[in-house]
Parts: C-alpha cells; structure tokens; sequence
C-alpha cells in the first residue's frame, strides 16, 4: 500500500479538549485536590490494581503529578465531568509520528465517572483528535487479566489482535498484555457510531441509553476478542 500522500502527524499540544460531556485539561497542579477526591470514593482503589503506581498515600499523588504533568510522552488529561467535578485522568501515550502511531493509557477513572456519557465521550475525543490529526493506528493495551479493560476496548471499536506473553512486570506479578486498536480506515465508521451514541436523543429522560454502543461498533470489528 502506497502512502506517497501521507505524511507524519503532528505531536498533540498540550492544549484542552473539549466536548458535548466532558472536557479534557492538561493535568496540572491544580487539578490534584479535585483528583484525589474523586480517588477517595468508595472502590476508587481498584482501578490502580492494574497499573505500575498507586493507590496513593498522604503526598504520593501530588508528588506523581508533579512528576508527569510536564511529560509529553505518556501527555496526561484530567477528565473534567459536566457538573464540574473531575472524575479521573487518561492519556496520550506511546506516540510515534514517523508511523503514524499513537495508544491511549494510563486510564484512572474513578467510581463517579465510570459507565458515564463523560467517560466514554473522554476516550473518543481523544481517538477523535489522533485520527483528525492524521495518525493511521490508535492502539489500546491491557493486562490481560484486566477482562473490564479489555471489554472497554472492544465497545469502543477497537479490534482485538492478540496477546503479547510475559510482557512485563508489574508490582510484582507477571503481566500479559492484551492489544486491540483501530486504523484509519475504520474511523469513519466508528466516528459516526460514537456521535449516535452521544447523541442526547440516545438516553431516555431518566439518562438510560437506547442504543447501546457495543451493538454500534460491533460491525467495525476486524477480530473480537475469544477471552470475553
């Protein structure tokens, strides 16, 4: 396959993202205080089961965000939710403009934004900015043990495409990873399975969804994936 007319994206700016939902801000220092929160629910600490850091104690969070708010590669966004509140972080990671790579990582949603219009409208923007922005692959990775992960993977139309063994250590235990993404070619379909989703006429008038998103994105999928 030709690519004579293409050429490498650019790198995403360290700028806001905005939404119909949610809006996407460049962690900052001042999004700490809103982050552990949000940290502090009840079964907030699961979502860190999967992940090389966490749950945080006393100053450790503040000290991580110190640390990675001025990385460019994983670039971290604070999910800012529609009542004001932040609800987690997610990011921009492993970002190769020469192939036209990018993956989202590093997700920390926190009970009050999981299974929310916000959290599933967070992800698309960001897949939504690498694919407009001229990025050919948008990659997802997971321990595979992590079946949530990998179910989310899947609903948000990212094909399954195997398991990479022993492919690392994380807090003491093996790691599998498990790969999914999507391409380019597939964007567009997937574009438009996402923005009938979100569409406000898609929830009742108690916000319960009509049509489901896994139901839309189904057909777009190359391999699904055996383990769910």
């Amino acid at each position: 396959m030709s690519l004579t007319d293409w050429s490498p994206p650019p790198l995403p700016s360290r700028s806001p993202i905005r939404g119909r939902y949610a809006t996407l801000e460049p962690l900052a220092r001042a999004h700490v205080r809103g982050l552990r929160a949000a940290h502090g629910e009840t079964g907030a600490d699961a979502m860190w089961t999967y992940l090389p850091v966490g749950p945080f104690e006393d100053a450790g969070y503040a000290n991580w965000v110190e640390s990675n708010r001025i990385l460019h590669d994983p670039l971290h966004f604070a999910v800012r939710m529609g009542d004001g509140r932040l609800g987690g972080t997610l990011s921009l990671m492993r970002i190769h403009p020469s192939a036209g790579t990018i993956e989202t990582g590093w997700l920390t949603f926190a009970p009050r934004l999981q299974k929310t219009r916000e959290a599933t409208e967070a992800v698309y923007l960001l897949m939504h900015w690498s694919f407009q922005a001229g990025y050919r692959r948008f990659e997802w990775k997971c321990d595979a043990a992590n079946t949530a992960s990998r179910r989310a993977a899947q609903r948000f139309g990212l094909s399954y495409e195997g398991i990479f063994r022993q492919a690392a250590v994380v807090k003491g235990r093996n790691r599998d990873t498990a790969w999914f993404a999507a391409i380019d070619g597939e964007w567009p379909a997937l574009r438009d399975a996402f923005e009938r989703w979100l569409d406000p006429a898609n929830f009742d008038v108690d916000g319960n969804q009509i049509e489901r998103l896994s139901d839309l994105t189904a057909p777009i999928l190359v391999a699904k994936d055996p383990g769910l």
